[in-house]
């Protein structure tokens, strides 16, 4: 006797996966990656996103969007998501931070764990397969939020122990690291590496680490800090996996049941129970992709750490799936055939230097993009703000007009109508570097009246990614 409720359940899923086919055939489906390092916006530009989707008074916001412009979009909706077992990215509380019904604006929360959000964009269709089958559409789009913090381990997939410990043993020996890491180096030279395993020993110098890391992180704009975990553990908040470190250079194999055994086991155990599954349920099957990028915060601090955001960028992209795409590859093993690197924040220099500012994040990843678009991937660089904190003010100064910048400094009462560097079109070697260095100011949100949220070039970001899915 056939099972009825299994018979209808089998039924279900087999009409389930013919209906994400179709979807995918007929290119109604985008998985887009939101790609940046902690700090560098990801949370307000989905908050953008979203409400200029789905606030119909936003339409003429967004000029260079053509489905916008041509008066073919119908409405977007936020839908229930396909992954249940993960929270769906707050949006009402982000945009109540930054739209507040009283008070001063604010940004919202950094992201503490994963989240995501799935939009359907009603549209009318005006060419192709879809406006043959009907003259409206329906693209659904998923959206993944997640810590930077967690993006920076992704090269430990790459690593054994030795090679971690031998990377990050050598950047704390470098400035700016060196003059924070004394403490936790003088404690890693007093540990015997070969001694039988101490565990006590072993935690209190990793609570060291960790409160270096926490410490850097504060103090800094670093980008590779890792294990990510220690800035932002999530639910492994005190769990032993995290209770391991890099230690100086050795040439003996780990001896058995040793500390330097201790800490090999810990590392490889992070990698599998923590980094791998993260990278295998959250970095797949996407589409499209955006780079956010904090270069501002960078160059403030130096060469350095300009570079190293660089290199941590280049090192992640090799983790995602990219090429070229068509019908059958968006149906079964769908890559990222879009990617674009936005120096996010923009709107903390004068318009003028955008184009400078593009050019610099573009030399940061020209090598890598080079490859990419050697395997038909198509690249875009540009400046924008996701959300503007700051308006433009001309200042005229002994017969000559300055592009000032006008807004609240972030933590600060007091308006201040500013006079931004220019940002150099290139990476800057050491003896390129101007002597003050550069000093940018982060900027609170400005109050929005009509509550709606200004941007710079997000209409150019979401055609970019999305205009050709709405044809």
């Amino acid at each position: 006797m056939i099972n009825t409720s299994f018979a209808k359940s089998t039924l279900k899923k087999i009409k389930g996966g013919a209906q994400k086919a179709v979807h995918r055939s007929l290119d109604q489906h985008v998985k887009l990656a939101v790609t940046g390092l902690s700090g560098s916006g990801k949370t307000a530009f989905i908050t953008a996103l979203v409400k200029h989707l789905t606030s119909q008074a936003n339409e003429k916001n967004l000029p260079f969007f053509d489905v916008m412009q041509q008066q073919r979009h119908i409405a977007t909706r936020i839908v229930p998501q396909e992954a249940l077992t993960i929270p769906t990215f707050d949006y009402p509380k982000a945009l109540s931070a930054l739209l507040p019904t009283e008070g001063q604006p604010r940004w919202p929360s950094s992201t503490e764990r994963i989240n995501t959000l799935r939009l359907a964009i009603k549209y009318r269709s005006d060419s192709g397969l879809r406006g043959h089958f009907s003259p409206q559409s329906t693209l659904y789009l998923d959206i993944i939020d997640y810590p930077g913090e967690w993006l920076l381990d992704l090269p430990m997939l790459q690593q054994s122990y030795r090679q971690w410990s031998e990377q990050q043993y050598a950047l704390l020996q470098q400035p700016p690291r060196v003059e924070k890491s004394q403490a936790f180096l003088t404690a890693l030279a007093a540990l015997d590496l070969h001694a039988p395993v101490d565990e006590s020993a072993l935690s209190d110098i990793a609570t060291q680490y960790q409160a270096l890391l926490v410490g850097l992180k504060k103090d800094t704009k670093l980008a590779m800090l890792q294990p990510g975990r220690m800035l932002m553990p999530g639910e492994l908040q005190g769990a032993p996996l995290l209770l391991f470190f890099p230690v100086a250079g050795y040439t003996e194999d780990a001896i058995a049941g040793s500390n330097l055994a201790h800490l090999q086991k810990r590392f490889d155990a992070y990698v599998k129970e923590v980094v791998k599954p993260f990278y295998s349920q959250h970095f797949r099957h996407f589409d499209r992709q955006i780079v956010l990028v904090d270069v501002l915060s960078a160059l403030n601090e130096g060469p350095e750490t300009l570079q190293e955001q660089g290199d941590v960028i280049n090192q992640l992209l090799a983790h995602f799936n990219y090429g070229e795409t068509g019908f059958l590859k968006r149906l079964f093993k769908p890559n990222i055939d879009k990617l674009l690197f936005a120096a996010n924040k923009s709107d903390h220099i004068s318009g003028v230097h955008h184009k400078d500012l593009a050019l610099l994040l573009d030399s940061l990843v020209h090598e890598q993009s080079n490859h990419l678009k050697f395997d038909g991937v198509k690249i875009e660089t540009m400046a924008m703000s996701s959300i503007t904190a700051t308006m433009p003010k001309q200042v005229t100064e002994q017969g000559k007009t300055l592009n000032c910048i006008y807004g609240l400094p972030l933590l600060e009462s007091q308006w201040l109508t500013y006079l931004p560097p220019q940002p150099p079109m290139r990476m800057l070697n050491k003896d390129e570097w101007p002597s003050h260095g550069f000093e940018f100011l982060s900027f609170s949100p400005m109050p929005s009246p009509d509550k709606q949220l200004k941007h710079i070039r997000l209409d150019h970001v979401m055609q970019y990614l999305l205009g050709d899915k709405l044809t």
